[in-house]
């Protein structure tokens, strides 16, 4: 008889966590969840509880934490309620977790990923900032803990599933990787009118359903520009190796070329539950709940250089992921912790949209970098940056 997978999903009630638990929904069979983890969301989180009845839920605050058990105990539940940053290592590394998903956004999710990393787990990796601001320190946790790194996002899912599987012939055998992006809502506009953008209008994907902070980073492409970075550590080719080309239609979701100039993609319908299904299930498949591609009904496909029709001046941030990875090795983080500063900027007025550039890059040149060596060090540096990086707000505001 199978054993269920056990699963820990860091971010339920976010976007991917809840996609996360529509596709487990669907095997019961074959995965049971151990601990759920959220930030403010009380009421969500009580009714992921009811119906996935995991060990632990844990809230980030205090307060939070506490009114859920209130909650769970008035409806005769008996899931353990915990919070803190502590909390969420604990249940990421848990002796009783087959698999992590990662699905905190940003910087907040490295630690709880980097414990997992060490305890050997099964990761699937939905927080791109983990590597972005890991780099070297988080692929150094997951070797040494032999832990199984499996990539999330759709255009990193789309490579891996495109690579070979034995990733010692990597190197030998591709000459570079295309990630694809559908250039976000303001891929037509007159870039001398983006500083008119609103929070509501930059947050309108036009293919893909996701949380305000990730579609803002879409509507910049420094979701991108952080992409490019996942990709560099995660598939270890160099920066030179790695293009970006703006697919509208977001059906093709990254390629790999070859050295014979041969292209391997992966298509699929703009549902997230695509390669979370593939990353549960792996090196299995198993059913997603998302639609089947329709061939028939497929209108054409167009793709678009970053140089054309003005790009570079409408997504000037993009071209900072490859000045960070040829910088030193924790420039990455300062962007970062620079970028979320921006945006949570602009989400809240503070900044015009056009500013979040001009933020990534001025901190990017008041913030020595350096070369950090272990979780402290990341810390460090990223509580540095988001301090230079509100200043530079304060300064535009």
């Amino acid at each position: 008889m199978q054993t269920k997978q056990r699963i820990t999903i860091l971010g339920s009630t976010g976007s991917i966590g809840k996609s996360t638990l529509d596709v487990l929904a669907r095997h019961p069979g074959q995965f049971g969840v151990y601990a759920l983890t959220a930030s403010t969301q009380v009421g969500l989180m009580l009714a992921q509880c009811a119906q996935f009845r995991p060990e632990v839920a844990v809230m980030v605050r205090e307060d939070e934490a506490r009114l859920l058990a209130d909650k769970l105990k008035a409806e005769g539940l008996n899931t353990e309620v915990r919070w803190g940053a502590a909390a969420l290592d604990a249940v990421a590394s848990a002796p009783e977790v087959d698999a992590v998903m990662a699905a905190i956004v940003g910087a907040a999710g490295l630690s709880p990923c980097l414990a997992a990393a060490r305890s050997g787990k099964k990761l699937l990796l939905a927080n791109k900032e983990a590597l972005v601001v890991g780099g070297e320190v988080f692929l150094t946790a997951v070797r040494e803990g032999g832990a199984v790194l499996l990539p999330i996002d759709s255009e990193h899912s789309a490579i891996f599933q495109s690579l070979p599987e034995d990733p010692s012939t990597w190197q030998r055998r591709v000459d570079k990787i295309i990630l694809t992006a559908s250039g976000g809502p303001f891929r037509g506009r007159d870039p001398s009118t983006l500083h008119e953008v609103s929070p509501d209008q930059a947050c309108a994907h036009p293919n893909w359903v996701m949380g305000r902070k990730i579609s803002v980073d879409s509507a910049t492409m420094m979701n991108k520009a952080l992409e490019v970075i996942e990709a560099r550590y995660l598939f270890g080719l160099d920066p030179d190796q790695l293009e970006v080309v703006i697919h509208p239609q977001s059906v093709i979701h990254s390629m790999v070329q070859y050295k014979d100039n041969s292209v391997v993609a992966q298509l699929g319908t703009p549902d997230m539950r695509v390669p979370i299904a593939f990353g549960l299930s792996w090196p299995e498949r198993m059913v997603s709940g998302a639609a089947a591609l329709d061939f028939h009904a497929l209108a054409a496909m167009t793709f678009e250089s970053m140089d054309d029709h003005g790009h570079p001046e409408r997504f000037p941030g993009l071209k900072l992921a490859w000045a960070t990875l040829k910088g030193a090795p924790g420039s990455c983080a300062v962007l970062n912790a620079a970028n979320e500063i921006a945006v949570e900027a602009f989400l809240n007025r503070q900044i015009r949209f056009d500013h979040i550039h001009h933020v990534n890059e001025a901190t990017l040149q008041n913030v020595v970098s350096g070369r950090p060596e272990n979780l402290d060090d990341l810390l460090v540096l990223d509580h540095r940056s988001r301090v230079a990086a509100r200043e530079v707000v304060a300064r535009l505001s």
